[in-house]
């Protein structure tokens, strides 16, 4: 796996889609665990304001990528080749369709309750032969969790998609993840919400043009003031390269 770039301090490892997809094939039939995040640059600030949660980026996570244009302007700006944005939301329908393709398993952890079941049957109509072993929601208590983990390795799965929130899905990966027998950990936010129809995602064009984040708000104006990561973000990597 190639080294990575380092933006605001955090290390992103500048792939393709494909290259994500392969990498992660790859240490999976080597029985290698991957825990992978997609880091935008709400996530990279967040880990400037919080020292637990920028270990768990910097030193447990194998494999970042960069999500979002914020990202990806970053790591161009400081000079660095940066291919594409390799979008959470992307990676996951990517690695679901390779589940169709390959025979892997995937489990569903998180959501509102039914919202991974609705996600689970919205990809079996859109990746025939896809295996979603399993899903539990969110709203659990900290006594659910040892059942929670037997059930996902009892189900036998490969990939575990988990959707918590940043950093609660991150934090309780780092904190389980020698109990979990599954490879691909990743902590995909709304993701279920986006696969089953319960939230709308930007416009293509949108997506294209780097405003997706304007959609995002439009549509919960209650992110307003996690909003105010993006400009702060621009200003401290602008002056991180003096």
């Amino acid at each position: 796996m190639q080294d990575p770039i380092k933006i605001l301090g955090v290390p992103i490892h500048a792939m393709t889609m494909q290259e994500a997809v392969k990498t992660l094939e790859e240490r999976m039939l080597a029985k290698e665990q991957t825990f992978v995040v997609t880091a935008n640059a709400e996530i990279i600030m967040m880990c400037q304001e919080n020292a637990e949660y920028k270990k768990i980026i910097c030193e447990d996570a194998e494999l970042v990528l960069p999500d979002g244009a914020g990202a990806v302007w970053a790591g161009r700006h400081l000079g660095y080749k940066v291919p594409e944005r390799v979008a959470g939301f992307d990676l996951y329908n990517e690695l679901l369709d390779l589940s169709a393709h390959k025979g892997y398993k995937a489990y569903f952890f998180g959501g509102s309750p039914g919202v991974a079941e609705a996600a689970k049957a919205k990809a079996e109509e859109l990746y025939p032969g896809v295996q979603v072993v399993g899903c539990y929601n969110g709203y659990f208590k900290d006594e659910d969790v040892p059942q929670i983990i037997a059930d996902i390795n009892a189900s036998g799965a490969d990939m575990l998609f988990v959707a918590l929130g940043a950093p609660k899905q991150e934090k309780w990966l780092v904190a389980h993840r020698a109990e979990l027998n599954a490879k691909i950990l990743m902590g995909i936010g709304g993701s279920f919400d986006v696969l089953a129809g319960k939230m709308e995602r930007a416009p293509k064009w949108m997506q294209d043009a780097s405003l997706e984040w304007a959609f995002r708000l439009y549509k919960q104006p209650s992110r307003f003031m996690r909003m105010m990561a993006l400009p702060k973000f621009v200003i401290k990597v602008m002056a991180s390269k003096f």
